[in-house]
């Protein structure tokens, strides 16, 4: 209990005094030991999934000096191993080292799950998390399909925890600036957005089935998802390929910048959605589209649009990554970084907000470290005092299902009607059945 720990570290301090000069611990830095000395005050983390974006993410929570991360979970042995190891050159102490979630989830020192696992894990980890009465930061998407987004909703008021959705450009200081900009009227009424993500992945070959490797728990990699045999193509990236435990690429990057639009143009569900592509550049395993074109229509008169090119990285307005506003006197483009632009209807540029950081955007680790920091430091406002997060749960949810209804429509290959009150088809029983997915017995998520 948070108590007993607090009484314990007390008495360690008091120890400390008499036992070590200048009451400093032997072999301790000054770094570790001012984070005990706030140990009353402090956040204690859980990373769930290191590998890669993981272990970009909780390392930025270890380096918040209001943090600890204390577990260290991946069923991937050598990720778990390598991530302790960065952790404890942050903190001066190593975080605990757990495969399975459901364990680090007892342990009710626990008051933060960080979940960036892959995304089949993201909604039944997150749903276990709130049960255990954790706070989570959960990257996007936030859910594998728009039923878990529901259920996250009605998880998150039933035990009234935090949630932070990781569309840190939410907390992006000239981001923010330049949507408020467009809220007060810059360019007019804005009725269009253009987003885009542009990249030259390779391809992922034809998979053979192979033995598990040893530093993998593979069966538990799986969790939730229906089972399927190990092949050599799938960990640690290529998942994102397949429909089994990803999203493709509209839902690995699609999602920040359509909610950027989502946010620009001030909607929230759409009456149509459509989309059209295809696995186009390689004949391999990949599964989702490689290339895609999806459009969101609104009842406000105006519409979203995602271009999406995993495998062309030619640019768009300069950029690999964007979001294009149009409106009835301008344009605002915000591009890849912390940074937009304004035009007028003479295509003439009257502002140019600047990047203040280097930023990568194709970087799929950490592209933005200081910048993501902000977005931390707002999830940890709102567990300590009350401040409202700027990815909550039920918009992340509205924008994560903007692009999940495009691949359903690109899965049945038909428009879609929707209900701009709910966000859920009409007409349609035949994409309605993509709305869930199913389960391995034993794994199906609840509130």
């Amino acid at each position: 209990m948070k108590n007993d720990r607090r009484t314990f570290v007390k008495k360690a301090l008091a120890g400390a005094t008499l036992a070590s000069v200048g009451g400093m611990l032997p072999g301790m830095s000054a770094k570790s030991y001012g984070r005990i000395l706030g140990a009353n005050d402090r956040i204690l983390a859980a990373s769930m999934g290191v590998v890669s974006r993981g272990h970009a993410v909780g390392t930025n929570f270890a380096s918040q000096e209001q943090c600890e991360v204390i577990y260290s979970c991946d069923v991937d042995r050598r990720a778990a191993e390598k991530f302790a190891g960065s952790v404890n050159e942050i903190q001066g102490r190593a975080p605990k080292i757990e495969k399975d979630v459901r364990k680090v989830l007892e342990d009710k020192e626990v008051d933060v799950l960080i979940v960036t696992a892959p995304d089949h894990w993201h909604a039944p980890a997150a749903l276990m998390a709130l049960k255990a009465g954790k706070h989570v930061y959960l990257e996007k998407p936030c859910s594998h399909n728009p039923h878990e987004g529901e259920l996250l909703m009605e998880a998150q008021k039933k035990y009234n925890k935090v949630v932070q959705v990781g569309n840190q450009r939410r907390s992006w200081p000239n981001v923010m600036k330049g949507i408020e900009e467009l809220h007060n009227g810059v360019i007019g009424r804005p009725y269009m957005a253009k987003t885009w993500y542009a990249n030259n992945r390779g391809p992922i070959g034809e998979g053979k089935q192979v033995p598990v490797p040893e530093w993998l728990d593979y069966e538990l990699w799986q969790g939730p998802a229906p089972r399927e045999a190990y092949r050599d193509n799938i960990l640690h990236y290529n998942w994102h390929w397949f429909w089994n435990w990803g999203t493709g690429e509209a839902l690995n990057n699609g999602t920040h910048m359509v909610d950027l639009a989502r946010w620009g143009l001030q909607v929230d569900y759409p009456t149509r959605v459509n989309s059209s592509g295809g696995r186009y550049r390689y004949n391999d395993d990949w599964e989702t589209p490689d290339t895609q074109i999806i459009n969101m229509e609104f009842d406000n008169n105006s519409v979203i649009t995602w271009e999406g090119r995993s495998c062309n990285g030619k640019h768009i307005e300069g950029g690999s990554v964007g979001t294009l506003f149009y409106g009835e006197e301008g344009s605002l483009l915000i591009e890849g970084g912390n940074s937009y632009k304004i035009f007028n209807l003479k295509n003439e540029l009257v502002k140019d907000v600047k990047n203040d950081q280097e930023i990568d955007p194709t970087n799929r680790t950490n592209p933005a470290q200081a910048l993501d920091a902000m977005h931390i430091q707002n999830f940890f406002d709102g567990i300590s005092n009350g401040t409202e997060v700027r990815s909550e749960i039920v918009g992340a949810h509205k924008s994560t299902l903007l692009v999940q209804l495009g691949n359903i429509s690109q899965r049945v290959g038909r428009t879609l009607d929707v209900d701009p009150k709910t966000g859920k088809i009409q007409y349609d029983p035949t994409a309605m059945e993509l709305w869930k997915r199913e389960y391995a017995p034993g794994w199906e998520p609840s509130v």
